[in-house]
């Protein structure tokens, strides 16, 4: 220490930065685990509930898939061989006021009725639904 001092030059100080980047680190860490709880306001506020609109006058469709295989169009039962050519029948003239609904068994594959949403389509339906139960009647 002393040869410096004789030699002329001055002494470097180093900056240890490990330190200041742990603590960089854990108020980043503690910072994302405290954002979640911030990021919602504390302010009570009464939001409303939502309506469902009632069974209107308008021309309706409704498909029925079973969990078996089981298709309908209204009270009609179809095989997928007919099914679209009857739906087209039933759509012909009306085909941008007409809601087709399509229902499903749980148990149908998905593949399933995305494969009977595009025959609907194709039969130049303009307006589709698919049916559901609402959370608070869905069986558990």
């Amino acid at each position: 220490m002393r040869s410096r001092l004789i030699s002329g030059q001055p002494p470097t100080a180093k900056i240890n930065v490990t330190p200041i980047i742990d603590v960089a680190l854990t108020l980043v860490v503690i910072l994302m685990m405290t954002m979640p709880m911030l990021s919602v306001a504390d302010i009570d506020v009464d939001v409303p509930q939502a309506r469902t609109r009632g069974i209107e006058s308008e021309s309706r469709v409704t498909i029925t898939l079973g969990k078996d295989g089981e298709l309908a169009v209204d009270a009609d039962r179809v095989t997928p061989q007919t099914f679209p050519s009857l739906l087209a029948d039933r759509l012909r003239g009306n085909e941008d006021r007409t809601l087709v609904v399509v229902r499903a068994d749980r148990g149908v594959a998905y593949a399933h009725v995305a494969e009977v949403l595009n025959q609907v389509r194709d039969a130049g339906a303009k307006r589709m639904a698919v049916a559901a139960t609402p959370k608070s009647e869905a069986q558990p």
